[in-house]
């Protein structure tokens, strides 16, 4: 048996002469498991919120998304961009076209950005599971409006008879004398409305064709949206396009759409660790003082090893196993405190978003790496924690002289 390790489980279990020693020592314990337990549930409920926030993101922006380089608008019928429908990988394909546009109904007007798309969009988003009332259907005259325009124009699905007229400006077409022969009209019902958040509330989904009537562009679209097949990588996919359209077009993926948004999620997470990393270096703080109180307790032992062949760097490595002894129970103990706590949340809803009875249960997300992550660095904390003590007492009392009386 490692005879370090023999001799650390020992001073760990056994019973001191000062009683301060083991209560010093189980704060340590307590102190360390409180700190991991707690880095395990909150990373655990951010996790869980991001996963929920991306999937509304995820049902407006598509997997992948083509855009012109320069300009606003192309043609979609470009050989190489009708070449993107012969990719195995690529199961669906969506024209859009986007602008702003005014809306009015009865005395309400506002501004709000016109989303054309074909068939194959809710197919490929999923979008209908965020229209919370009426239906998704874009057929004919019919539009879905966000929840900010609805709120505007005091409209929804059950004004089907009163229209909301749609104006966009024509393109070189200006009449000064008559400002509103420059606009273009269209008449559409509200079959439905959706909430997503703030940024997409103000969209309003149309047919794609209606779109281009409406903003004056017969032919063309001011994006492509594709959805990639299960199980296949996005990242192959994106890299297959670009090889086959040429770098006259700009290939994005979701975290590419959203760069700002995801790039947020990771320094909020990652400041939310350092935060709770601070917490747990101050809870390790107990640790020195058990470590120091023990080396001062023992120096009669020390002082048998070392007479009995134990080098001074053998003795240290004793208390500063006994140190990492400690944090390793605290580590074990707050993973699996925090990832039952985790499970229970997930299993049983205890927590809610909100008071509300039929609210949502708080988000929870458990994910490997972020374990690897926390022990890792834990344990970090812990050998440091553990060689302080050890290294400075050692220089105080682990002389050979000193074991001499």
């Amino acid at each position: 048996m490692n005879f370090p390790f023999f001799i650390a489980k020992r001073y760990l279990i056994s019973k001191k002469s000062h009683n301060a020693i083991n209560i010093i020592s189980g704060i340590s314990v307590a102190g360390i498991c409180i700190g991991t337990m707690a880095l395990v549930i909150v990373l655990s409920a951010f996790n869980g919120l991001s996963d929920l926030v991306q999937s509304f993101y995820n049902s407006f922006d598509a997997e992948l998304q083509i855009t012109a380089k320069h300009g606003k608008t192309f043609d979609s019928n470009l050989p190489e961009i009708q070449r993107l429908k012969k990719i195995n990988n690529i199961v669906y394909f969506t024209e859009v076209m986007e602008g702003n546009a005014l809306l009015k109904f009865n005395d309400q007007q506002c501004i709000a950005t016109i989303k054309g798309v074909s068939s194959e969009f809710v197919k490929m988003s999923h979008f209908d599971s965020v229209v919370y009332e009426g239906s998704f259907n874009i057929s004919k005259n019919n539009i879905v409006i966000g929840k900010g325009v609805s709120y505007i124009l005091q409209t929804g699905p059950n004004d089907k008879f009163n229209p909301i007229s749609i104006y966009a400006p024509k393109r070189n077409n200006i009449n000064t004398l008559n400002p509103e022969d420059g606009l273009n009209e269209s008449k559409s019902y509200p079959s439905g409305i959706f909430s997503i958040n703030e940024e997409f509330d103000n969209y309003v989904i149309m047919n794609v064709d209606k779109a281009r009537e409406l903003l004056d562009y017969p032919n063309a679209v001011t994006s492509i949206e594709l959805g990639v097949s299960k199980g296949r990588s996005v990242d192959e996919v994106q890299h297959l396009i670009t090889d086959a359209i040429g770098d006259k077009f700009e290939i994005k993926n979701r975290e590419q759409q959203n760069a700002m948004f995801y790039k947020t999620l990771k320094t909020e997470k990652l400041w939310t660790f350092i935060i709770l990393i601070f917490i747990l270096v101050i809870a390790t703080f107990s640790v020195i003082g058990s470590l120091a109180m023990l080396i001062i307790e023992k120096k009669k032992d020390i002082g048998i090893m070392h007479n009995m062949g134990a080098d001074i760097k053998r003795i240290q490595k004793i208390f500063l196993m006994e140190g990492m002894l400690i944090t390793i129970i605290g580590v074990g103990v707050g993973l699996i405190l925090g990832a039952v706590i985790c499970w229970l949340q997930m299993r049983f809803s205890l927590v809610k978003i909100s008071a509300d009875i039929d609210a949502p249960a708080y988000p929870v997300n458990m994910i490997a790496s972020d374990f690897v992550k926390i022990i890792a660095v834990v344990l970090l904390i812990g050998f440091f924690a553990a060689w302080y003590p050890v290294s400075v007492f050692t220089k105080k009392h682990l002389k050979y002289n000193s074991f001499v009386k």
